[in-house]
């Protein structure tokens, strides 16, 4: 069996998941350092009214969000809402998220979710925004002026469980190992809490940093930000950051004869991560599943414009992956199948 037919077979359509979801939702909300708890989560079953929701993205440059757009086209189909779907183009890009959120919204939307490009960037449009129609945050973390609800997980832990995985495999007081580290673009709303996450777990190894390098999850960036640090630092053995970097090393280390040198490891999951986990050229990656994030997104949007929000802030259970443990039915949550394109306007 191809690998792209076992990609389509772990992405069966979303709705055929089960009835309620596997949450976790801080004890207070919008604080990712409250306690979590575990939710069995029931979603609506369809909306009062045909909705129509404004959705800007930061880029469609990786799979990560194209997975996201998935779940959203997934449980706008099922709930029966519209939307549209605007991009940025990338993390530099503030100005042009903010002026595209101000057209979508200015032709008349119930909603407006968001996945930002700047934690606090987009304060005051979304605060003026927030004063007609409510606003939700998807993925990325934002500041709390302004937003109705939230649907993400800490990239706190999420760089933790990266960052474990060097600690169980060096734990501290075990021979040094160096790694190069790259946590995506500088400023973004998450990169400063996966970076907290990871170098705390790395309290705890025998691992350490030689060079971090920041910039736009793009994959053209990303590998010149790993031919860079190997330039640097040719004796490094490790790889750690975002999925695009993760995807660039594995090309990069192959050409170079460096594979079963230098072990990589990704914070979050994508298509390519997943190959390369199953063909063994990625150690491991967590995955917040943004299948389920795009569904939970739109249901909250959904929820607020009834004024039925009874959970402002919730987000999948992370699961880690290694080849151990790739599963089926999370991979259903995570990866839009192989054939799945873009949609921008969902009518």
């Amino acid at each position: 069996m191809s690998l792209k037919s076992i990609l389509v077979g772990l992405c069966l359509p979303a709705m055929a998941m089960a009835e309620t979801w596997p949450l976790q939702a801080p004890a207070v909300p919008f604080n990712y350092d409250s306690p979590s708890r575990a939710i069995d989560y029931q979603p609506l079953t369809s909306a009062r009214e045909a909705w129509r929701i404004c959705v800007s993205f930061p880029h469609l440059k990786d799979a990560y969000w194209l997975s996201v757009n998935y779940g959203m086209v997934e449980e706008a189909r099922r709930l029966g809402v519209t939307f549209r779907l605007v991009e940025a183009g990338g993390y530099p890009n503030v100005d042009r998220q903010i002026q595209q959120i101000k057209n979508c919204t200015d032709h008349g939307v119930d909603a407006l979710i968001v996945g930002t490009v700047s934690y606090e960037g987009l304060t005051e449009t979304v605060s003026a925004i927030a004063q007609d129609i409510p606003v939700i945050a998807a993925v990325n973390d934002i500041a709390d002026p302004g937003i109705s609800a939230k649907s993400g997980v800490s990239w706190e832990d999420m760089g933790r469980a990266a960052g474990e995985v060097l600690s169980r495999r060096h734990p501290k007081g075990s021979a040094p190992v160096d790694v190069a580290w790259f946590p995506g673009p500088e400023g973004a709303g998450w990169v400063s809490f996966v970076e907290k996450g990871f170098r705390g777990a790395l309290e705890h190894s025998s691992a350490r940093i030689v060079t971090t390098k920041f910039g736009d999850t793009g994959r053209e960036i990303q590998v010149l930000l790993v031919e860079e640090a190997l330039d640097e630092h040719p004796d490094i053995d490790y790889i750690v950051g975002s999925a695009p970097a993760a995807e660039a090393s594995v090309s990069i280390l192959r050409a170079l004869g460096l594979q079963d040198r230098v072990g990589v490891i990704s914070d979050y999951m994508t298509h390519a991560v997943y190959r390369g986990i199953r063909r063994g050229r990625i150690i491991a990656a967590p995955s917040d599943h943004p299948v389920l994030q795009g569904r939970l997104a739109i249901e909250q949007a959904v929820r607020a414009i009834e004024g039925e929000l009874d959970l402002p802030h919730a987000g999948p259970r992370i699961s880690l992956f290694n080849q151990a443990t790739l599963t089926n039915d999370s991979m259903r949550e995570t990866l839009a199948p192989p054939t799945f394109v873009p949609i921008f306007e969902l009518k």
